[in-house]
């Protein structure tokens, strides 16, 4: 390989990509292009744009239909006909229900015209002249009601990971027309919590791989890895000062805006999708998967700030077993190597996806009468829910750290320096997988789409990785919600990032599956960079060896942990390549840290009376 070259392997990548971000490339059904009338438009948007839109009619149509839109940024896939293979795959359902599709490439992207701005931010609205993508959405549907015949004047809008964010801008200003939106996998806040960044620690495997994918060029571009296992090359890589000076040299807007943006600032802000939510004019089913590689918290904090101007009860929540877009296409049998017992992708498209659009569109079947329904991951079934978080049966329950890797309800009782220890070395960085670890969107299989429910035994024994965890559970333990560690830790350095990670032990006699004797399923996580523990918009250095409190919001879950199992915690700093190494000692932007930059740290983790650290679950009595 030459350095410094991005080159092309946009056939395979593009495979892979979208058929997790964008899920419609699996071979189409042989009679798509005998079902649909197909139609190839232009349309012009306010300032003149035009954008490439293909549109799905359904032959023989008796009854005006209404119009069920995805715009994308990664491309109009295509079967040997010439249609779109989501019509076969991903939308078979509601292809059966009869719908108008129209499918559309986003400004700047593939055939559209104009510059693409990666999650172009909101107008502003007393600028007559601005766009973004609400107003190409507005000027779109306004299109499609007046030149697509025998149309009900009804819209809906869904789409996965940045389809998904694209429909939530469609909610900004929605067009009179639009009558139910379903953003699936959509980012919220690229700083706090989805792609890009987790609580401000950089995400440098995923966002040097899409952003180099995204930015090369108007189409799908990988980078190519010298290494099979890039835990190897972004290691050799060392400080992210690296990136630009070896590799991007500047010419990729977004890790630009990575590099001279590393706080909270009014960059991340004005791209936040929350502060725009403002109201709810439109019905809209929020979808998530409990292992999203890329977008967990986005749909919850979407539904969340929705939630608070819900006056009509239009807005709903889903969450099932799923990876990032793994309910759109197959079964949802299983995940990895976990057995969820039923077709659970197919459940919702069938039973929550198909009937929320047919009911707002078309008039057809009973309205919604549950707010929630998420998946039940351990007991493996579906649950519905008046509110989520449901708070009715719920109560706080801590769980305490103690000597000797024990994890109790009880708290600790001991005093003084009560604490486990372990040294972190950004040379050595604990990798977020099983080595070895293929490129995020590697076309032959990468471990990246299902490593939220890996096996954390290749952690559990480092001697960076600190562990605790109960006696074998003499009852069903049911946590639902949101799940928020409190750390006391210390660090020698200046700085830190600290990884909290609640973990299903299976028993060692698994009877269902002999195999997964003694598994360790890792059933929420996060990433805390301690620099930002006081204000993600004001980073301060730590002092030394001083003891700080830290409240960690490792996400929603609902989880059964079965009689016979045991629940664990993990503890460490680095999460190498998916998390950046933090040097660990302060600097005012990591991204132009020097490879002399980065040192070693002793972590200490407190289990005390004065500092009990301890895990809070939301646990439900059934």
């Amino acid at each position: 390989m030459r350095r410094n070259i991005l080159s092309v392997g946009f056939a395979a990548f593009a495979f892979v990509l979208a058929s997790f971000v964008y899920p419609s490339i699996a071979p189409a059904a042989a009679d798509s292009n005998d079902r649909f009338d197909k139609q190839e438009a232009m349309i012009e948007m306010r300032d003149g744009v035009k954008l490439n839109t293909e549109i799905y009619t359904p032959k023989d149509a008796k009854d005006p239909l209404p119009i069920l839109i995805t715009r994308t940024p990664y491309g109009l896939s295509h079967d040997s006909k010439g249609f779109s293979p989501a019509l076969a795959t991903s939308y078979r359902e509601l292809v059966e229900d009869d719908y108008i599709f129209v499918f559309q490439d986003i400004r700047g992207r593939f055939k559209s015209e104009g510059r693409f701005v990666m999650m172009r931010p909101p107008r502003d609205k007393k600028d007559a002249k601005a766009i973004d993508e609400s107003t190409d959405t507005y000027d779109t549907l306004e299109w499609l009601i007046k030149n697509i015949p025998n149309n009900n004047g009804r819209v809906g809008i869904l789409g996965i990971s940045y389809g998904g964010w694209l429909s939530v801008m469609a909610l900004i200003d929605p067009h009179p027309a639009l009558r139910a939106a379903s953003p699936q996998a959509s980012p919220a806040d690229m700083f706090l919590g989805d792609d890009f960044h987790h609580n401000g620690a950089f995400r440098l495997s995923y966002g040097f791989e899409y952003v180099s994918m995204m930015e090369t060029s108007n189409t799908n571009f990988s980078f190519q890895f010298d290494k099979y296992d890039t835990y190897d090359w972004y290691l050799n890589l060392g400080a992210l000062s690296n990136a630009n000076e070896k590799y991007f040299h500047g010419k990729l807007p977004t890790w630009n805006d990575f590099v001279e943006h590393p706080n909270y600032d009014w960059f991340w802000q004005k791209q936040a999708a929350a502060p725009y939510l403002d109201r709810v004019t439109v019905p809209t089913l929020n979808v998530a998967g409990w292992w999203d590689q890329e977008d967990f918290y986005g749909p919850i904090k979407i539904y969340e700030t929705l939630e608070k101007n819900d006056s009509k009860g239009v807005n709903y929540f889903v969450a099932g077993p799923w990876n990032h877009g793994g309910w759109a296409g197959g079964d949802g049998k299983k995940l990895g190597r976990i057995d969820f017992d039923s077709a659970t992708a197919k459940h919702f498209r069938e039973k929550i996806q198909a009937p929320f659009f047919a009911y707002y569109l078309k008039d057809k079947g009973d309205p919604y009468k549950t707010e929630a329904i998420t998946f039940q991951t351990g007991a493996n079934n579906w649950k519905s829910y008046a509110e989520w978080p449901p708070r009715a049966n719920a109560t706080d329950r801590n769980l305490y750290f103690h000597a000797d890797g024990k994890l109790s309800f009880d708290a600790p009782t001991r005093i003084g320096q009560q604490f486990d220890s372990y040294l972190s070395d950004p040379a050595r960085p604990v990798p977020y997988r099983p080595r070895p670890i293929e490129p995020t969107y590697y076309f032959r299989g990468s471990g990246w789409f299902t490593w939220l429910v890996e096996d954390q035994r290749f952690a559990h024994s480092r001697p960076d990785v600190l562990s605790w965890q109960t006696e074998v559970l003499k009852e069903d333990i049911v946590v639902t919600g949101d799940v928020v560690a409190h750390l006391f830790a210390s660090t020698s350095g200046t700085d830190s990032d600290w990884i909290v990670k609640l973990i299903d032990v299976y028993p060692e006699d698994h009877p269902k599956e002999p195999r997964m004797g003694g598994y360790q399923l890792m059933v929420a996580n996060e990433v805390m960079r301690a620099r930002f523990r006081k204000s993600f918009e004001k980073p301060e250095p730590l002092a030394p060896n001083r003891v700080d409190q830290y409240a960690i919001d490792i996400h929603h879950c609902n989880h059964r942990f079965q009689k016979g199992h045991k629940i664990m915690v993990q503890v460490q700093s680095t999460w190498f390549p998916v998390i950046d190494r933090n040097p660990q000692r302060y600097v005012p932007n990591i991204f132009k840290a020097k490879d002399a930059d980065y040192q070693k740290a002793t972590q200490r983790v407190f289990r005390s009376k004065r500092f009990p650290s301890h895990i809070r679950l939301p646990v439900m009595s059934e």
